[in-house]
């Protein structure tokens, strides 16, 4: 029987640790005084760039920009960014390691074909088979690739996009839905290959970024996405100061972003229960022509020192139309959490103290059957589920909302949290309406309902993609979806777990 206890608190902002051990609680703050948790080597980053013309010389001027400082209006919440080699103490150079260009017409043409799918694979296909072919022609391999894409892309390659009809380019082979199902089916042998080539195209999503960031996983290859308009910085209707502001803002998320990508990580949790691991489960229901309405399911671990890793399971009658939800078979969930469990003792040398999972809904009895099956005898398991609430507000008698980290904890296994609110280190809150909470649930298993919303906390401060004072949800669940779009974007080969960056 749960133990009702209606208590409001406040939890302690978590701390986050960089360089010589030092601890804060803006990541912006502790890059800046102390340098990165990890030291990159002496030569920086080296990466490649690939995109047109406009596009790379876009690029250059901004690693340009961001070796000085950028400060702007010195408002609450809108540091001054001082320089890439002053916050991560590595150079990165205007000049990339490798360099390759896109044809800016064939790039027009592919991204305005009429058929959704060929124009989204022929767009992908013009960065894919460079950058495969300078990681096979070039002895020096880079930490990353920075893709740089026309804004053409982004409105025209993704999954609702349309082309208008008068920009409309017929495909050079139409392939009828009959055809791809028949493809599907039986490969051809001869007469029909080049239809099979062009049929090959409806077994990804209409996504440019997705579908890149999928084909590219095979070869281990890491990269940046970045649109044109993010690095010219159309201020016309700024003032000087709020472009600035702006600028920084950009500054700080993509540099973050390009050296944990790199293989350094920023920052880590500065309080942590030691042999504790974390497991999102993500869930993506697969929608290309000529497969059934399966679903892919993937684990994302996270560890105690900030590092994750990305799992792929089999794909499976996951989803229950009856109820909206996703659910694993009794095998498939011991053999998921099975692998996660070696990935670890590999890592650590010995199985972790307790694995939190978390997920958007309750695990049903026959999967946490199987999550225990893989635990029993080694590893302590607690099942946790988080998602958004709407049903509750609360106000405060201020100009400014309830704070970030107040707890109203309802019961012994249940509490609601607010991730977002009010930030006393900034004296601002990073947003525009009424704050709602996370509810959170410890639906399997025992655990102290504070220790889990403390811990909560601190994973809304492990987002290496952006560096911002914390994070609305924690990054077992932020990136959720994002992941799941990428496995179910491409026929993905092998199974082998991959680091987060991969996917981010």
């Amino acid at each position: 029987m749960r133990k009702m206890i209606y208590n409001l608190t406040k939890l302690p902002e978590p701390e986050i640790c960089f360089r010589f051990g030092q601890s804060m609680e803006d990541p912006r703050d502790g890059l800046f005084l102390f340098g990165p948790l990890d030291e990159k080597r002496p030569y920086g980053v080296r990466y490649g760039l690939i995109g047109t013309r406009d596009g790379i010389a876009r690029f250059k001027e901004w690693v340009s920009a961001v070796q000085k400082p950028i400060i702007g209006s010195g408002r609450a919440g809108w540091p001054f960014f001082p320089g890439f080699e002053a916050v991560f103490r590595v150079p990165i150079s205007s000049e990339p390691y490798i360099e390759r260009i896109i044809d800016q017409s064939a790039l027009s043409r592919a991204v305005h074909l009429e058929d959704a799918y060929q124009r989204v694979y022929e767009a992908v296909d013009l960065y894919y088979t460079k950058i495969t072919a300078a990681r096979i022609e070039e002895e020096d391999l880079v930490d990353l690739w920075f893709v740089i894409v026309p804004d053409m892309v982004y409105d025209l390659c993704r999954p609702k996009s349309r082309v208008p009809p008068a920009r409309r380019v017929q495909p050079d082979r139409k392939v009828t839905p009959e055809l791809v199902r028949r493809l599907h089916q039986q490969r051809p042998l001869f007469d029909a290959e080049e239809e099979y080539e062009t049929a090959k195209a409806y077994e990804y999503e209409v996504d440019f970024r997705n579908q890149l960031k999928a084909r590219l996983l095979e070869h281990k290859i890491v990269t940046q996405v970045i649109r044109e308009s993010t690095l010219l910085g159309n201020y016309n209707r700024m003032n000087v100061d709020s472009a600035n502001d702006m600028r920084s803002s950009i500054a700080w998320n993509l540099t973050t972003a390009t050296f944990y990508k790199a293989g350094g990580r920023p920052w880590k949790l500065a309080s942590v229960r030691e042999g504790v691991c974390y497991v999102g489960l993500v869930f993506k229901i697969q929608r290309q022509p000529g497969y059934s309405q399966n679903a892919c399911c993937a684990a994302q671990m996270f560890l105690d020192s900030g590092d994750g890793l990305v799992f792929k399971s089999a794909v499976g009658p996951w989803y229950n139309e009856n109820t909206g939800q996703f659910h694993l078979k009794r095998k498939d969930a011991k053999e998921l959490i099975t692998r996660v469990l070696r990935a670890y003792e590999e890592y650590r040398g010995e199985p972790p103290k307790e694995i939190f999972i978390h997920g958007k809904v309750r695990f049903d009895d026959e999967e946490w059957a199987g999550f225990q099956e893989a635990t029993t005898g080694k590893t302590k398991i607690v099942g946790v589920r988080i998602r958004d609430f709407w049903d509750l507000k609360v106000f405060r008698d201020s100009s400014y909302p309830l704070l970030r980290g107040m707890a109203y904890i309802r019961d012994d296994r249940t509490a609601y949290l607010w991730t977002r609110g009010f930030i006393p280190r900034l004296q601002t809150y990073p947003g525009r309406e009424v704050p709602n909470p996370l509810l959170i649930d410890v639906c399997k298993g025992d655990a102290d309902i504070r220790v889990v919303l403390q811990d909560i906390m601190g994973l809304t401060k492990l987002n290496y993609n952006a560096c911002i004072y914390g994070d609305g949800l924690p990054v077992t669940l932020r990136f959720a979806d994002r992941v799941g779009e990428i496995l179910t974007a491409a026929p993905i080969s092998g199974d082998s777990p991959l680091p987060f960056r991969h996917y981010i």
